[in-house]
């Protein structure tokens, strides 16, 4: 059975999976990039591929999102999936089922953060990054080619910020959702992610018990600043290129040093508040 890792895009999302692959997939809790790839991304091609679909038919790949899910549960440990998607259903296709799923940890980040930090991830305005965020009907799961020209890998239904946020909350009646905010587990890295090694094992139905050393390696390993440099030293496979640069973009820009108050503009910062005004006063963010 395996756990879901959610997320609005640019909210924590790879920090936290990072924190995991460490711990659940090294001997000693050291970080590298290496280690990442032990926990996939939900949809990525990869998982598609021995169904002999056409993975660019979204209808196709839609319908196959369970039996993808059925498959990759065939393994008696723990497994990690990350998704941006929202919790949809599309002409009675399902985006996951608890058959699948022992639960999910969702990441959520202060959108007026998140804007900024897409903005520069996408190599876009503030402005347009807004509008993505806004857009109940928003996609990702894009990439630019050699030419600089979009084209689509599987897609991600990523939907807007609030509706992202809100659609995973539907975990929480089963009492199979841990919500994590990003600025908490900024300010609190051990303490946070010690309670999310309590819900895996709690959701998996095992003892819990911390191997001490290999946490204190993550926490110190899987700090920012850490991941900012392993980055710039060795390059990171999920940054992208930015479409009006050609070059790639950092994926560890600015992380705790990104604030809004003097990174956005007004207009920007009052349309997010007005569009997202009841999620963000449950949160905690107004």
């Amino acid at each position: 059975m395996f756990v879901w890792l959610a997320s609005y895009p640019k909210s924590g999302n790879t920090w936290l999976r990072s924190m995991l692959a460490a711990y659940f997939f090294s001997n000693t809790g050291i970080y590298n990039f290496d280690l990442i790839t032990n926990i996939k991304q939900f949809p990525e091609t990869g998982l598609f591929k021995n169904l002999g679909i056409n993975i660019e038919n979204e209808q196709e790949v839609i319908k196959n999102y369970i039996k993808v899910q059925e498959n990759f549960n065939n393994k008696n440990s723990i497994q990690f999936l990350k998704t941006h998607s929202y919790l949809f259903n599309i002409n009675n296709n399902a985006f996951t089922n608890l058959d699948n799923s022992l639960g999910a940890i969702y990441i959520v980040r202060d959108p007026r953060n998140v804007v900024t930090s897409w903005a520069n991830f996408l190599g876009i305005s503030n402005d347009e990054a807004a509008d993505k965020l806004i857009n109940a009907h928003a996609l990702g799961g894009e990439k630019f080619n050699q030419d600089k020209k979009l084209e689509r890998i599987v897609i991600t239904y990523t939907g807007s910020w609030g509706s992202n946020y809100v659609s995973w909350k539907s975990f929480n009646t089963q009492g199979k959702y841990l919500l994590i905010k990003y600025e908490n587990l900024i300010e609190h890295s051990d303490y946070i992610f010690r309670d999310v090694l309590k819900f895996i094992y709690k959701i998996n139905g095992t003892k819990f018990k911390i191997d001490q050393n290999k946490f204190k390696n993550v926490i110190e390993t899987t700090n920012f600043e850490n991941m900012k440099k392993l980055e710039k030293k060795k390059g990171f496979v999920e940054a992208r290129i930015n479409h009006k640069t050609g070059k790639k973009s950092s994926f560890f820009n600015l992380g705790p040093k990104n604030d809004w108050k003097t990174n956005l503009e007004d207009n920007i910062r009052a349309k997010i508040e007005k569009a997202f005004q009841k999620e963000m006063i449950e949160l905690g963010y107004l």
